[in-house]
């Protein structure tokens, strides 16, 4: 006679036990392949993916919730993490090396490219369901609406490479560093004032809709339990982000992205079914080129976003959250799609996604992340709007999730 209780410890053990089998894996072939950095960038990916899951730290769901509620608790993480981040990099960068490696921030042209890439971006995050991260967290985590999500960010990152050398000629100004043009301490003063003045709109909107704040998550584990389980509280995972964020600047020489990997991962598909890819401008640049060209594994993106994958598996296992459901209502499928390809195509016309052009790009003290932040809000609204359509049953969000 079956135990049902083994049977239920085994499918707990499972995920876990699959997670920290790949990364043992994986850090034994990059070793052997690669070298020891991107081992290290591996495990800081995975590290990330526990960080996203357990915190629930979903750009998408935040904004969400803010929009439709006024609950700010998870817009004032994510000024926390980035006035965590301005902290450190804004004088290291201005110093241009770290541990002795030259460093460079994310800087890119602010424009029309950038506008409108946000801007359907923030649609494709309310109808997809998640962000770049939280488009890998909760696929990792065991969701399988994500994976379509995240099959069609891919598709349609690999669109947008087709023709993105068009949305680049378009009018911009040119690629601003705050660090440099204003100066290190200048631009972080500014910066920190306007992360408090976000922080402060959110309470005050907060309480007149609500009377008060709301309460920060509770977990019925303590200690060292609930970091291992979860769930986390959200300033836990804003300072974790920060200074993962930071230890990617230290060991790759430029701050945490998602995105190119998934344009990436798009081309060498389409090589490989026969597309000339390589004869695409955007592929004809010497970085891009190489990247082609080499093997995926060499590519420090990719191997981060493997990593946060295998995070959020060994977390969703640890949690007991595990548990995939195939069963999607066609609605919510078509939503994937549709917020998939507005995803991948809009990161790459804005430079960048609600990491690499938000979080990374402030961080950067480039003036692109913060156009991208405004256009990308705006989107959202426009997402969260039509999120009915979809999603018939859905009821006003009160709680943060992550996605």
């Amino acid at each position: 006679m079956s135990n049902p209780l083994a049977a239920s410890s085994g499918r707990r053990l499972g995920a876990p036990l699959a997670a920290l089998f790949l990364l043992l894996m994986g850090t034994q072939f990059l070793l052997l392949s690669v070298g020891m950095r991107q081992v290290m960038l591996l495990l800081v990916g995975a590290a990330l993916g526990v960080t996203l899951y357990h915190a629930a730290f979903g750009f998408t769901s935040a904004w969400r919730v803010f929009i439709l509620e006024r609950r700010g608790a998870g817009l004032r993480a994510q000024m926390v993490m980035l006035a965590i981040a301005v902290l450190l990099f804004f004088p290291t960068l201005a110093s241009g090396t770290l541990f002795g490696q030259p460093v460079n921030g994310l800087v890119a042209p602010a424009g029309v490219s950038v506008i409108v890439g946000a801007f359907i971006f923030g649609i494709g995050m309310q109808l997809g369901g998640g962000c770049a991260s939280g488009t890998l967290f909760t696929a990792g985590g065991g969701n399988a609406r994500m994976l379509v999500t995240l099959a069609f960010f891919i598709l349609g990152s690999l669109i947008a490479t087709h023709h993105v050398h068009w949305w680049f000629a378009l009018p911009s100004l040119p690629a601003t560093s705050m660090v440099k043009s204003l100066g290190w301490l200048p631009a972080l003063v500014l910066n920190l004032a306007i992360f408090g003045l976000i922080a402060w709109v959110s309470v005050r909107l907060e309480k007149r809709r609500h009377g008060q704040l709301e309460a920060p998550v509770s977990s019925e584990h303590r200690g060292w339990r609930r970091v291992l389980r979860g769930p986390w509280i959200l300033v836990w995972g804003a300072v974790a982000l920060a200074l993962l964020n930071y230890l990617t600047l230290a060991l790759a020489g430029r701050p945490w992205g998602i995105t190119s990997a998934f344009a990436l991962w798009g081309a060498k598909l389409a090589t490989g079914m026969g597309v000339d890819v390589a004869s695409w401008p955007f592929w004809q640049s010497a970085g891009n080129a190489k990247a082609l060209a080499a093997p995926v594994w060499q590519d420090i993106t990719s191997v981060m976003d493997i990593g946060i994958m295998l995070g959020a598996l060994l977390a969703a296992g640890l949690a007991g959250r595990f548990a995939p459901n195939l069963d999607i209502p066609t609605r919510s499928l078509v939503a994937a799609v549709i917020g998939g390809l507005l995803l991948g195509y809009g990161s790459r016309l804005a430079y960048g996604c609600n990491i690499g052009a938000y979080f990374s790009g402030i961080a950067s003290g480039s003036l692109h992340g913060w156009l991208w932040l405004v256009a990308a809000y705006l989107g959202n609204c426009i997402g969260v709007a039509l999120r009915p359509v979809f999603f018939p049953g859905e009821r006003r969000q009160t709680v943060l999730s992550g996605c």
